[in-house]
């Protein structure tokens, strides 16, 4: 004989409207959603692309108009900044990307205006996403004196431009612009790292070519410990430029080039030391540290 479970015999004890109703279909609340099978990867894939297709094909069919306008300087200029923006704002905002840009731009045009003082063609700043501006010029200075008063006037002006920006910070309390005032100090004292193709290793062409070499040694030991394609170019550059100067440096026109009198190399020297001081202070008074 089977053991009598207790919850029943309770039950049948229990009067008629006591004993628990069954539940209908309409009381049952369901704990969960249908389960809707996901759009597939190819499908996720093309409504993201498909923004960047419709550009790429509005482009296309305007390609015409962007030639016709790029022919003139300015529109140049305007439009490879506007690229330029563009570039920097998708990884540290539009904010960001076009503080940049001015920056950069304002060190250019200390190139143009000496550039233009001497009387020496020169074209407006063209930007190049990621690796700053360049300023074409038809034909070299008359001497590297001439040369290195080109390369620190970009950096001169530069400085100059950030410190109005922290001064700017400073009197309306904005963190954005002072980290952006450091941001200014340091691409210019980036700058004048002493390595052709930078305004550094064109200004102690003044002084000695011996700085080109160690400009050129430090840089690519920075590059070792911080991998860097930027670096890598910049390396890859000045010891082209290090070894065509170098096999060039017993041609008359070059000892010619290089023949300047010693005040001038004392000029150039004060000034390269003194400015790279003034930006690491700057960079030091505008750092700004984040705690999280």
């Amino acid at each position: 004989m089977s053991q009598r479970d207790p919850y029943w015999d309770t039950l049948f004890d229990r009067p008629a409207e006591e004993l628990p109703a069954e539940p209908s279909d309409e009381l049952v609340q369901r704990d969960y959603e249908p389960v809707h099978p996901e759009a597939g990867w190819k499908s996720v894939a093309r409504k993201l692309a498909a923004p960047f297709i419709a550009v790429v094909a509005l482009l296309w069919k305007l390609k015409f108009i962007f030639a016709a306008i790029f022919k003139f300087k300015i529109f140049a200029t305007a439009g490879t900044m506007a690229v330029s923006v563009a570039a920097y704002a998708l990884l540290w905002g539009w904010w960001f990307g076009v503080a940049f840009v001015l920056l950069i731009l304002v060190h250019e045009l200390g190139h143009v205006l000496e550039l233009r003082h001497q009387g020496i063609p020169a074209s407006a700043p063209l930007f190049i996403p990621f690796l700053g501006a360049v300023v074409g010029m038809k034909q070299l200075p008359d001497d590297v004196w001439k040369e290195a008063r080109v390369a620190l006037a970009g950096p001169i002006l530069g400085s100059a431009g950030a410190a109005v920006v922290w001064a700017a910070g400073e009197v309306l309390e904005s963190e954005f612009l002072v980290a952006m005032a450091f941001v200014g100090f340091f691409i210019n004292l980036f700058n004048l790292l002493p390595i052709v193709p930078l305004d550094g290793g064109r200004a102690v062409a003044a002084l000695h070519p011996a700085f080109w070499l160690l400009g050129l040694a430090g840089l690519a030991g920075l590059m070792i410990l911080r991998p860097s394609p930027i670096l890598l170019l910049i390396v890859v550059i000045g010891g082209f430029e290090l070894w065509n100067r170098w096999h060039a440096r017993h041609d008359a026109a070059a000892s010619g080039y290089y023949r300047i009198k010693p005040w001038q190399r004392a000029v150039v020297g004060a000034t390269y030391l003194g400015l790279a001081a003034l930006l690491a202070v700057g960079m030091l008074e505008t750092h700004i540290e984040k705690t999280f």
